[in-house]
């Protein structure tokens, strides 16, 4: 039997392709009426070609809270989710809003320290910041930018506003199963390609490549680029081979580079040693330098931070750029943008609790089971206390936990994640998502359009993390003479 979407289930939430009178969205018109077309049995076909493409072209993603760390083939749902390309200009140009404020942050706080200063941020939570980088003070990174490449995470709420969720600004991953989702939908839905006008994404590499060519100490000579990554044992070690790969420039863990007496660095080759321009570097900051950070760090590269700082290798992202990569930090992002830009947000922030502050942590110790809490630093859904789904003793362990370090962590409400037909077992079921799209800063910059979307496969759970039973969907932005 052919779909038949007012029996698609959509109630208390703000759905992406079905509006609550069970009709499509505007966006996702053309896409419904074609899906529509199908049974179950049609879909279920369909998963099972994209999930034999997924494991012919080798997209992993390891997993290592089970023994061993397990590699497993990058979880995808095949139905689309629709953006309008009228809604994304307004997301695109906030996304690049609160990046520049981030980077004018970030300056800031490695120099003059004016936001400090001026009272805007508090002093006591540079001190305690677990990325801020004292070896990156005085540090003038090419063009003032710190944070090349950032993944900003996106939810809507039940009545359709996009809030930011986090900003990733360390080494932010994911954009490899951006693309390779694009390059599967189109595998399994070739014809809808046809009629659609779907802002593209496969320009990414190619912008990135112009983007860390920007940052070239020797400008005018072609640069010479790597990948550094930890190796084969990292989990988004699939990503560092296939971006280095799309973007045509060499793949590198530690060992194959050198800091010479000149303060330059090498690449080790079989015709001597190559002069190195530009790291994307995928290693966190501590084990970037053992000179300078983690003496024991075997993955790092020994002069690395003297040959940066004196201006004669660019990294990306610059080391120190974690330091508004902070839960804390990131309630703070509002007043940057009106501090360094004299604007006012277009994306606002989920309200946020800072539990520094002695009112409102009190607040979140009367209001655990209403609230989302979670510490300063983690990542990948670690750490976290869903207070309205924990138990009376997570609630106790988390209150001894607020108490004894405040500054580590925030609270937010729990938020209604918007939904987008999923297809499970037996038929399309609403699951939760968020959105990651990616952000380059420098030469001319590039927000992708749509980006990454994680989906909770998990009936009723709000986590979209992979590595925690979530999966991914292409991500359309539909331009508007489609509809």
């Amino acid at each position: 039997m052919p779909i038949r979407w007012e029996n698609y289930p959509v109630s208390g939430v703000y759905d992406e392709l079905i509006a609550a009178d069970g009709r499509p969205r505007r966006a996702a018109r053309q896409l419904s009426q074609y899906l529509a077309s199908f049974t179950d049995q049609d879909l279920r076909e369909r998963q099972a070609a994209a999930e034999l493409a997924i494991r012919a072209m080798g997209v992993t993603f390891t997993v290592y809270s089970e023994e061993g760390g397990i590699d497993r083939a990058w979880p995808f749902d095949i139905i689309p989710r629709v953006i309008a390309a009228v809604e994304w200009r307004r997301v695109k140009a906030g996304l690049k809003q609160r990046v520049t404020a981030l980077n004018c942050f970030i300056n800031d706080v490695y120099g003059a320290q004016r936001i400090i200063k001026d009272k805007i941020f508090p002093q006591a939570l540079l001190a305690d910041s677990g990325n801020f980088r004292s070896q990156c003070m005085g540090a003038t990174p090419r063009h003032g930018i710190w944070a090349h490449i950032c993944g900003t995470d996106l939810i809507r709420d039940l009545d359709g506003t996009i809030y930011v969720l986090e900003d990733n600004l360390r080494v932010p991953s994911g954009v490899s199963y951006m693309l390779e989702n694009r390059l599967v939908t189109k595998r399994v839905f070739p014809e809808l390609f046809q009629h659609h006008h779907i802002a593209p994404v496969d320009g990414y590499p190619s912008r990135l490549f112009d983007m860390l060519a920007s940052l070239s100490p020797r400008q005018g000579h072609p640069p010479t680029m790597v990948v550094l990554t930890p190796g084969i044992y990292n989990s988004a070690y699939f990503e560092h081979s296939f971006l280095a790969q799309q973007a045509g420039v060499e793949l590198v863990e530690g060992r194959d580079l050198v800091v010479a007496d000149d303060d330059c660095v090498y690449l080790r080759t079989v015709d001597g040693l190559e002069r190195v321009d530009v790291i994307y570097r995928r290693i966190d900051d501590l084990f970037l330098d053992p000179e300078v950070f983690r003496a024991d760090s075997a993955i790092g590269v020994r002069g690395l931070m003297r040959a940066w700082r004196k201006g004669n290798v660019a990294l990306a992202n610059a080391p120190g750029a974690g330091v508004a990569d902070d839960k804390v930090v990131y309630a703070f992002v509002p007043d940057m943008i009106r501090y360094y830009l004299s604007e006012e947000p277009i994306i606002p922030n989920v309200p946020t609790h800072v539990c520094i502050d002695k009112q409102q942590c009190e607040y979140v110790l009367a209001h655990l089971d209403q609230l989302v809490v979670k510490p300063a630093n983690e990542s990948g859904g670690n750490g976290m206390l869903m207070g309205p789904q924990s138990t009376r003793k997570q609630r106790s362990e988390f209150a001894s936990r607020i108490k004894k370090n405040p500054r580590n962590y925030v609270a937010q409400p729990a938020l209604r994640l918007s939904t987008a037909p999923t297809l499970c077992s037996s038929r399309l079921e609403p699951r939760h998502l968020d959105l990651r799209p990616f952000v380059l800063s420098g030469g001319n910059g590039y927000v992708t359009p749509g980006g990454l979307t994680r989906v909770a496969l998990k009936r009723g759970s709000l986590v979209v993390n992979s590595s925690q039973g979530g999966g991914s969907k292409d991500t359309w932005v539909v331009d508007d003479e489609d509809v």
